[in-house]
């Protein structure tokens, strides 16, 4: 069993990995050069605990290789990222793209996997592209659909044991898609067509950002209430039938920040509720960078001097270096543009980025007169609280 994975991103070399690692023959393929030698000499370029073990051991036994083009395989997967644009409708050129360019290689018998979040209908889009470029295929090779539903810095494990769901355009393509995750899932497979497949990865990220929209919600409204919110959910809780979850300062990442709008712009009317929450959770970021203006504003009325600022994280979430569509990266950008006053910015999971100076965490604490926790990580959980400090807690470290 040879297969081709299309993206060696935050999914799809973990995926790449623990397939080969189950005795599939990977071919990796990446457009950026350095990830494919890095690759290669058996070290990763993101932060996933496990990942780098797996990865050298499986490109040390031969199972794992990468290149810049892909080749003839049994199985192909479109494992690439699928942004929107500013008009907030998604955009599958990658998918498109990506599907382009092993369509050269597919032969009768071949399977045909995307994996990328996708709007409804995108895996019949690219059936119809790939039945117009090689109409001689049709009817000959299977299609399906099989969205990822892992955890950021627990994907190796939940890529295994997970369920998942599994749409082909047809009965014989969803079996033929289950015969390959038998593989190196031992996870529940759950047939379906693509449509719902598609649909149902949407409706899980869009769930969770409902979820996350009212926890956000309650926590502004305690604020100008001077309600402390953490306690406030923790009594909640304890009621058998709710399950508040724990607010923040906005939501990030390229899977709950962005699907639901992927639903949104395909059913306008009916999406009332996604569309509101996705618009809640994008406006506490900016209620967020509002307060840290205005207590920095309240500081140098009071004292005559500016602020020391210190932004702690830039991740999406917790114990990660990803900063996609971070709320956290949005505030701290804003605070710099916006404050007058010296601000230190701490990111203890990246050691250095392009557009920000990354300061030791302690050190930055130490430092600041007004300390702003916007993402919940390990290391700050054991820094001491100093009484002279101010500090806003967006995320729940003083909780």
């Amino acid at each position: 069993m040879k297969a081709v994975f299309m993206g060696l991103g935050y999914i799809g070399l973990p995926t790449a990995a623990v397939a080969a690692d189950k005795g599939v023959q990977v071919l990796g393929v990446d457009v950026n050069s350095m990830v494919v030698d890095t690759i290669n000499s058996g070290k990763i370029h993101i932060i996933e605990p496990d990942l780098d073990t797996v990865v050298k051991r499986v490109v040390e036994e031969g199972h794992l290789k990468v290149a810049l083009k892909p080749e003839s395989a049994d199985v192909f997967l479109i494992v690439v990222p699928t942004p929107f644009r500013q008009n907030r409708r998604p955009d599958i050129s990658y998918i498109e793209s990506a599907t382009r360019a092993i369509i050269p290689f597919l032969k009768e018998d071949n399977l045909y996997i995307i994996e990328s979040t996708s709007p409804v209908g995108t895996t019949e889009k690219m059936t119809d592209l790939i039945w117009k470029e090689r109409p001689e295929l049709k009817g000959k090779i299977y299609i399906a659909y099989c969205p990822e539903r892992v955890l950021p810095g627990n994907v190796i494990y939940e890529l295994e044991h997970n369920d998942r769901v599994i749409g082909g355009i047809n009965e014989e393509s969803t079996k033929k898609a289950i015969e390959f995750y038998k593989l190196f899932v031992k996870g529940s497979l759950h047939p379906t067509n693509s449509r719902t497949a598609e649909m149902c990865k949407l409706t899980e990220n869009s769930s969770r950002d409902v979820q996350i929209a009212f926890a956000n919600e309650l926590s502004m409204i305690c604020d100008k209430a001077g309600i402390n919110v953490w306690e406030l959910i923790d009594l909640a809780n304890k009621h058998p039938r709710v399950n508040i979850l724990q607010p923040g300062c906005g939501v990030g990442g390229h899977c709950i920040a962005v699907d639901p709008w992927f639903i949104v712009s395909d059913f306008t009317e009916q999406a009332q509720i996604i569309k509101r929450s996705r618009e809640t959770n994008d406006y506490k970021a900016d209620w967020c960078a509002n307060k840290v203006l205005e207590i920095c504003q309240q500081f140098e009325d009071k004292t005559n001097r500016e602020p020391v600022v210190a932004c702690m994280g830039l991740a999406f979430k917790p114990d990660i270096d990803d900063l996609r569509e971070s709320p956290a990266k949005y505030i701290a950008s804003r605070v710099i543009a916006e404050v007058r006053a010296e601000i230190l910015i701490v990111e203890p999971n990246v050691e250095s980025h392009k557009s920000f100076n990354i300061v030791n965490s302690q050190e930055a604490y130490d430092k600041a007169d007004i300390v702003v926790w916007l993402v919940r990580h390990q290391p700050f959980l054991t820094i001491q609280k100093q009484e002279e400090k101010i500090e806003l807690d967006f995320c729940g470290v003083r909780k």
